[in-house]
């Protein structure tokens, strides 16, 4: 059996950022979470954690630190994605790197009846936002930089991105192939 999962960054908007995936359900949410830094082309530089409804809620899914006060319910190492994910519609709530606050929201929707191996992206739209821009406001406003080549602050976001001079930004670009080509260095 497999999951299809659509996964969208919340409040990202124009366009909005998603991703539709078929997973295996005997992978683990660290699992879930390595795909999903694959799909949307986050760098893995930070901490994450599954919940129902995002903070505050229960249970907590992450992995378990000897230095946090609160541990996590669920070590999302060991729980696999079966042990959560039973019926069509569910939905889970992913956050990535808790500075930025990347809020994703995670929708089964459909269970599949095939054995899927390896992951794989189906569809999905917008450019993932770089790492540590400040999250959703800081993404929203690089956006409104990166299109203005007359704003105060476009040369600085485009050499703190790494772009060439004469390189546009664009928001609305999704490479199927490219994210493909990442999830199969998967396991």
């Amino acid at each position: 059996m497999a999951y299809q999962f659509k996964i969208q960054l919340k409040n990202a908007t124009k366009p909005p950022v998603w991703r539709r995936v078929i997973v295996s359900e005997k992978l683990t949410f660290h699992d879930l979470h390595e795909v999903i830094q694959r799909v949307f082309g986050w760098d893995n530089y930070h901490l994450y954690q599954f919940s129902p409804g995002g903070y505050g809620s229960y249970p907590v899914i992450s992995i378990p630190s000897k230095d946090d006060w609160e541990q996590p319910q669920m070590n999302s190492i060991k729980t696999k994605l079966n042990k959560v994910f039973t019926l069509e519609n569910k939905t889970f709530i992913y956050i990535y790197d808790f500075g930025d606050s990347w809020i994703h929201k995670i929708t089964l929707e459909k269970l599949v009846p095939d054995n899927f191996k390896s992951p794989v992206c189906l569809a999905g739209k917008g450019t993932c936002p770089p790492e540590d821009c400040g999250g959703v406001w800081g993404y929203e406003n690089l956006k409104i930089i990166l299109a203005d080549p007359e704003h105060e602050e476009h040369a600085g976001m485009k050499e703190w991105l790494g772009m060439d001079e004469d390189e546009d930004w664009d928001a609305d670009k999704f490479d199927l192939e490219e994210v493909n080509e990442a999830l199969t260095r998967f396991k």
